[in-house]
């Protein structure tokens, strides 16, 4: 089977399954979806929803994230982990949207990865998620993995895995096929415990087919 044709039967199964999924960070506008972004790198999204839901009750816009000492931010997101060097990218981001864009988060791909701390990935989930915009496949630690076991990619750096996905996922699915593959990645294929056998698309894995 072609990995077009494996690419395909997948999202046919997950979208039965999952239906049209939204992300899993907690937010009310873009702003706090760009820094819940920031904030989910190498930390779970469960843990990120705690973080803001006290925080945006504190500080939730650029022009306040600006203002605030950088050791201030630091203490909101400690639980975080890199906090410090997320803290200061999420003062800068905050300064150069307000200097660049009147404090309004952009749409444009390249406008969005010029700001401190977004990188494609970011501005993604960004993109996809408020405006519907892809101009690629948003990889985390889960599509990274799935994509492999599959055997849609042989890859393991994600610039290059993203770029073979565009090439066998239809752009039209590029939004929903990185949520079908997180949420599948903590239902079923657990890091460290996989439910292999009970996976729905086992048939279309190469990993699963080898059990």
């Amino acid at each position: 089977m072609k990995k077009k044709e494996r690419a395909l039967k997948v999202i046919e199964i997950l979208q039965n399954k999952f239906g049209h999924p939204k992300c899993a960070l907690n937010y009310n506008t873009p702003f706090e979806l760009l820094v819940a972004v920031i904030l989910s790198a190498q930390c779970t999204d469960v843990r990120v929803n705690i973080v803001t839901e006290n925080m945006y009750k504190v500080v939730n816009t650029p022009q306040e994230f600006a203002s605030m000492p950088v050791e201030k931010i630091e203490e909101l997101i400690k639980s975080t982990g890199f906090y410090r060097n997320k803290a200061k990218n999420i003062k800068l981001c905050s300064q150069q949207l307000i200097e660049k864009y009147n404090g309004q988060v952009p749409k444009e791909m390249d406008e969005l990865t010029s700001l401190a701390g977004v990188g494609r990935k970011t501005a993604n989930v960004v993109r996809g998620e408020i405006w519907r915009l892809a101009d690629g496949v948003t990889v985390d630690t889960h599509v990274k993995r799935l994509s492999n076991l599959i055997g849609l990619v042989e890859e393991q750096d994600v610039i290059k895995i993203e770029k073979e996905l565009m090439k066998i996922i239809p752009k039209d699915y590029w939004i929903d096929f990185s949520h079908y593959l997180i949420l599948q990645g903590r239902d079923k294929c657990i890091a460290r415990r996989p439910k292999c056998l009970e996976c729905e698309i086992k048939s279309y894995c190469k990993h699963g087919q080898k059990l």
